[in-house]
């Protein structure tokens, strides 16, 4: 496998979570308009994806396989610790 081919299956084991992350930033920032207001949607989507990834990851290497339904399950978990984390965390307006 070629470093491009490596590029390629990176690109596709995280897609999930980076879609997962940049949904829910914008459906949570659609339903709490108002005490998400100062909050910038970018902290929002990074956040949650950044935990959809790290779940997937920790998935990969628990159950040792990709695609598991239970990693899929832990990615939503995760995502919505995160979104709750950058939208009323100690530190939602840094």
């Amino acid at each position: 496998m070629g470093p491009l081919d490596a590029a390629w299956h990176l690109l596709n084991f995280f897609t999930p979570a980076i879609g997962l992350g940049l949904l829910s930033a914008l459906f949570a920032k659609c339903l709490w308009r108002g005490s998400l207001k100062g909050v910038s949607w970018r902290r929002l989507a990074l956040w949650s994806g950044a935990a959809a990834a790290a779940a997937l990851v920790l998935g990969l290497v628990l159950l040792e396989r990709d695609g598991h339904v239970l990693t899929y399950a832990a990615m939503v978990l995760a995502s919505s610790a995160g979104l709750s984390w950058a939208g009323w965390g100690p530190r939602r307006r840094a």
